[in-house]
């Protein structure tokens, strides 16, 4: 027999399947039918609820992400508040204020101990680096300095100025000492500090006619272009080059000088508020250095305000990655925004007069911001220059290449375009650095007994001085007008005890500069001048071609005439001036506001206005214009300051 079956298990639950003709197997596909129901279950408000949360939280993703990746790629790498300008304490120009106005209201962050000096500078050179304070202290500062320079812009009593290449009035005062410190900040060298006038002169006529003239270009400016590069006066718009407003930077200090007080106010406002830095565009190292960086820091040292120092490191931040080449030569075009740089699109060439005029700017600012690394690299082009084989008793080609560090182009010598400012800038860097650097020096006398011996010639029937080109041995009697910032330069060498026969090659090229301008119909002269070498009946002296007699409103013969004056109190260089300011009003002047370069100079009747207001006219021509007129000769004294090639006013370094 079978024993009996065990009773059934007790089941504590009860097990139900549904199905609804869908099989089981596991798979994903019913949950996403599930969820996909239970989607269009929902209302069309609770589905438009929970996309708008979704789109929320990415937007707030993606600006998270490019936070942080704008700290992480700025040029120093350093977060943005830390990139922000320190000022230091140079000597200052007073902002125009009446004679008790103090604008020094707002406490300034002390420096810290200076570092060691750089490898290669003149040992009067000190660099110091900021105090950095909290965030809070920095904004209340920056909010002080502000109210000061409003209250200061908004004073009644006559502006003062600063003794500068191109600056404000002020003479260098004996014994006068830079601002003061805490006692316990260690002392640093003064710079030749300026005298502050408790008066200044009221303007004599011709200094009243290049301030209407700048009323005037400044009125078209601000109407039809402001806050962009450049005026096109005639159709009443504008043209876009950096997209930095560069007329306005190149105009800082001039505005200064003129004692233009509404105008620099709103000029400043606007670098205040409008001037970034954080765009992807390409600019010209060279071109944007000398005005650019060049005008902000002469802005800060007539006028003490920091805003224009944070503005300047800044900018040469972004320009540092121009310099990383195989040969330390800079690329010439940098993009500001991404950090790349390149050479222009035709050439892996860059230009000498490029490469080796960045240098006062980049000294400076390492000097003013305790960073170093700006006059290292710049040096560092020095010194391989200086070194570099391909010369010809000093002078040099006009370019050179950015991978091998060698001379290109071999064999062709100019003073025009693409190699002037590198002879220029061998001289002030020379003054700038207390004329240390004997290299420098040595350099640059090279050169002027280059010139002598190779491009030197007079011309027939006036026998006039002038300066010509050499291609392959063959000589060339073309002279561009740019070279006629070489009498200005001579004096300027011989002023600083270089040889005295120096001061008679200036008078006699400041001659041929102004017969370039007086033999043409309108007065101006042309872009390039060709010399008659050989006597011929019914022949001016300068010859010029169809496509070289256009204009640009340069400045060049203006800013010699100022040096030559200066340093020999010849007021027949005053007379010159006027003629040419003349000249500008009556040939270049458009009626809506602004002034136009020309496209022929030798046509009064019809000089056919090109459309077009450099911001050199403005940062140049017409301060060296009223510079020039001025009664006071010690007006900006050239003891005190050298001028960059943009004119812009930087201090000499004092001995330590």
């Amino acid at each position: 027999m079978y024993p009996p079956a065990p009773p059934a298990p007790r089941r504590d639950f009860i097990s139900v399947t549904l199905s609804l003709d869908q099989s089981d197997d596991g798979s994903k596909t019913r949950r996403r039918r599930s969820c996909w129901r239970t989607w269009k279950q929902l209302s069309r408000l609770q589905r438009n609820v929970i996309l708008f949360f979704l789109a929320f939280l990415l937007c707030c993703g993606l600006l998270s992400y490019l936070s942080v990746a704008d700290q992480e790629t700025a040029p120093n790498g350093r977060p943005a508040e830390e990139q922000k300008g320190r000022p230091a304490q140079p000597p200052v120009l007073p902002a125009p204020r009446k004679a008790d106005a103090d604008p020094g209201q707002g406490p300034r962050p002390p420096p810290q101990k200076p570092q060691r000096h750089v490898r290669r500078g003149p040992p009067n050179l000190q660099i110091r680096a900021p105090h950095r304070d909290a965030e809070d202290r920095r904004q209340e500062d920056g909010r002080r300095r502000d109210e000061a320079a409003d209250e200061a812009l908004q004073g009644e009593g006559p502006p003062r100025t600063v003794v500068s290449w191109r600056g404000a009035v002020i003479e260098p005062e004996p014994g006068s000492d830079a601002p003061s410190r805490k006692a316990e900040a260690p002392a640093r060298p003064s710079l030749q500090a300026p005298r502050i006038q408790n008066q200044r002169a009221s303007p004599n006529e011709r200094q009243q006619a290049v301030i209407d003239a700048f009323r005037h270009a400044w009125a078209g400016y601000r109407k039809f272009a402001w806050g962009h590069d450049e005026l096109k006066p005639v159709s009443k718009s504008f043209s876009e080059w950096f997209g930095l407003g560069l007329t306005l930077v190149d105009s800082l200090d001039t505005m200064w000088i003129l004692g233009l007080k509404k105008e620099f106010g709103e000029a400043r406002r606007w670098v205040s508020e409008k001037l970034q830095f954080q765009k992807d565009v390409d600019v010209n190292l060279f071109e944007s250095t000398i005005r650019i960086l060049g005008g902000l820091l002469s802005a800060y040292h007539l006028t003490g305000d920091a805003l224009f120092l944070q503005k300047a490191e800044d900018f040469g931040n972004r320009l540092m990655p121009a310099f990383r080449t195989p040969s330390k030569i800079p690329y010439s075009d940098v993009n500001i925004g991404t950090g790349v740089a390149h050479p222009p699109w035709w050439t892996s060439d860059s230009t000498v007069a490029e490469v080796t005029s960045i240098q006062l700017e980049f000294r400076e600012l390492s000097r003013l911001t305790g960073d170093k690394k700006f006059q290292e690299a710049a040096e560092e082009v020095t010194r391989h220059v200086h070194s570099l084989s391909g010369k010809k008793d000093g002078l040099v080609p006009m370019f050179i290449n950015t991978h091998s560090g060698l001379f290109t182009h071999g064999g062709v010598f100019t003073l025009g375009a693409r190699a002037d400012s590198y002879y220029e800038y061998l001289l002030k860097q020379w003054v700038q650095g207390q004329r240390q650097d004997t290299r420098l020096r040595d350099d640059y006398l090279e050169a002027v007994e280059g010139i002598r011996r190779h491009l030197l010639r007079r011309s027939e029937p006036s026998k006039l001085t002038f300066v010509g080109e050499l291609a392959h041995g063959r000589f060339s009697a073309k002279m561009d007008h740019l070279v006629c910032f070489l009498p200005g330069t001579l004096a300027l060498g011989a002023h600083y005890g270089l040889p005295a026969d120096h001061m008679d090659l200036a008078r006699a090229l400041m001659d041929t500069c102004y017969q370039m301008n007086r033999q043409m119909a309108t007065g101006l002269s042309p872009e390039i001048a060709h010399f008659n070498l050989h006597a011929q009946k019914d022949q001016k002296d300068v010859q010029v071609k169809p496509a070289d007699r256009h204009n640009l409103l340069r400045p060049e013969t203006v800013e010699s005439l100022f040096y030559l004056y200066r340093l020999t109190g010849n007021r027949t260089y005053q007379d010159w001036g006027w003629e040419i300011l003349q000249s500008f009003n009556t040939y270049t002047r458009v009626p809506s506001g602004g002034y136009s370069s020309i496209s022929n100079v030798q046509d009064p009747h019809d000089p056919q206005p090109r459309d077009k207001m450099e911001s050199f006219f403005l940062g140049e021509t017409l301060k060296y214009l009223y510079l020039l007129f001025s009664d006071d000769r010690d007006l900006l004294s050239l003891d005190a300051y050298v001028f960059n090639t943009e004119a812009h006013p930087l201090p000499i370094w004092a001995p330590a």
